[in-house]
């Protein structure tokens, strides 16, 4: 009988706690051997899933399957799979032997065959020689090796790793990024694999899970994630990127940065707002502004080792990130190109922030916890209404008192010439697109004019989105 190429699925799993939903609705399949890594922000659930794999935690709802078993409740010691934690959890009273060894000891596995199975592990981390030392006494890299070690010994066939390079410095993580991979090459079994750092998402993984807010934005091959990202969070997240409003005009034509591009993109309709994703790479510069589709002035050069990342100024207000390998000096005047396929366009998750309300009165409307004043309305007071406000006409305030709703700065997104940012409230998400530079974590009051609050029946709001 053929194995399964699925060793672990993942079927609506959700956890709260404490009244609060951590994980909402996972989905998720991992083959037979892959690097799947799960890659995203602090807080956004990628180590809650991992502890529920390995049985630390029970999920509030939903199934995990490992080869077809349901193994959701099954305790972690039963579990076919082994876990390498940040802090490495070795025992400081043993040995670097004795470490690898305690498990197989705990088994009561014979001698002979618990020698043989830690001389492999430690040739395979590359600690041969360490099996009598203090692990006090090691590096932090060697200590993660003995970890690793400790972990593989039983050959379990899934390896969940949660953060294991984080305590490490540049180089030695560089190095152990390579060490791991090959690992994971030779033993041949499935690792899991936990981080937020992009860039080694990007180096070791088959798979890359990209999570956020207790949900899975998108999962792929690294090209995929980040060739093809599917929204703006992704594209943001994943490496650096020119993100900006534009329209598709019509198949294999959008407009950005007001200009017509070739891309090879369809199916958006005509006159349709999009996002357009360009990375800073793709952008090419040239000083024969005649040949240009474009144009603009230099405004920073920075050298990156490899490369220079200039920040540049269209002719027309945008601002572009460009790398390439040659440097260009500060005020001088060079022309752009960019190749059709180079341009990544994707459907707006929004184009408006859009509410449920009640109306209070002809000229109040309730919605995110607040009554809002807004223009004479001809709808029956006490309806159920969508409220409609365009991001450019929330205005943001240093002091919360001055605003009728407070909240606090949760996203920042750069779309060339404004910031697009995401207020949480205690009731919801408010969107904003503002020229004012903002950090995240800031309070603010939020406040709308009347005039641009539009709103309209919620029955009719929602027949027009079916339609």
């Amino acid at each position: 009988m053929v194995a399964s190429p699925t060793i672990i699925k993942i079927e609506h799993l959700r956890k709260d706690f404490a009244g609060k939903c951590v994980l909402q609705d996972i989905n998720l399949e991992i083959r037979r051997g892959e690097f799947v890594t799960l890659l995203g922000p602090s807080g956004c659930g990628k180590t809650t899933m991992l502890r529920l794999l390995a049985g630390f935690l029970s999920p509030t709802s939903g199934t995990i399957l490992m080869e077809g078993e349901d193994i959701t409740n099954l305790e972690p010691h039963k579990r076919p799979l082994n876990t390498v934690f940040q802090r490495y959890a070795l025992f400081p009273h043993l040995n670097v032997y004795d470490n690898i060894a305690f498990g197989m000891h705990l088994r009561k596995v014979p001698q002979e065959k618990v020698d043989k199975a830690v001389r492999k592990v430690l040739k395979l981390v590359s600690m041969t020689d360490y099996e009598d030392r203090d692990v006090n006494s090691l590096s932090g890299g060697q200590q993660q090796r003995v970890a690793i070690a400790r972990a593989i010994v039983n050959r379990p066939k899934v390896l969940l790793l949660d953060e294991p390079l984080a305590a490490l410095d540049l180089k030695m993580r560089k190095d152990m990024q390579i060490e791991l991979k090959q690992m994971h090459q030779e033993l041949g079994i499935t690792f899991i694999y936990v981080t937020h750092d992009q860039e080694e998402a990007l180096t070791m993984s088959d798979t890359i899970v990209v999570m956020d807010e207790g949900r899975i934005l998108q999962t792929g091959t690294p090209m995929d994630i980040y060739n093809e990202p599917k929204n703006s969070f992704v594209a943001d997240f994943i490496g650096e990127s020119n993100i900006l409003n534009g329209t598709m005009e019509d198949d294999m034509k959008v407009n950005f940065i007001d200009h017509s591009f070739e891309c090879v993109d369809k199916g958006f309709g005509r006159n349709t707002p999009v996002d357009v994703v360009i990375r800073p790479e793709d952008i090419y510069l040239i000083t024969n502004l005649e040949n240009a589709q474009f144009s603009g002035t230099v405004r920073s050069c920075t050298f990156k080792g490899v490369h220079y990342d200039m920040y540049i100024e269209t002719d027309n207000g945008f601002e572009l990130l460009v790398q390439d390998y040659n440097s260009f000096e500060v005020g001088s005047k060079i022309g752009m190109l960019i190749k059709p396929s180079d341009i990544h366009v994707m459907h707006k998750e929004r184009t408006n922030n859009t509410l449920q309300g009640k109306l209070i009165s002809k000229n109040e409307v309730e919605f995110l916890g607040k009554k809002w004043e807004v223009k004479d309305s001809s709808l029956e007071e006490g309806s159920e209404v969508s409220v409609q406000i365009n991001f450019e006409d929330v205005e943001m305030m240093d002091n919360k008192e001055e605003g009728t709703i407070e909240g606090f700065v949760h996203f920042i997104l750069y779309k060339g010439n404004h910031y697009h940012i995401t207020v949480r409230t205690e009731h919801g998400d408010v969107y904003v697109d503002t020229q004012d530079v903002w950090d995240k974590g800031d309070i603010v009051g939020l406040c709308v004019k009347p005039e641009n609050i539009h709103i309209s029946l919620l029955s009719e709001a929602k027949s027009e989105e079916v339609q």
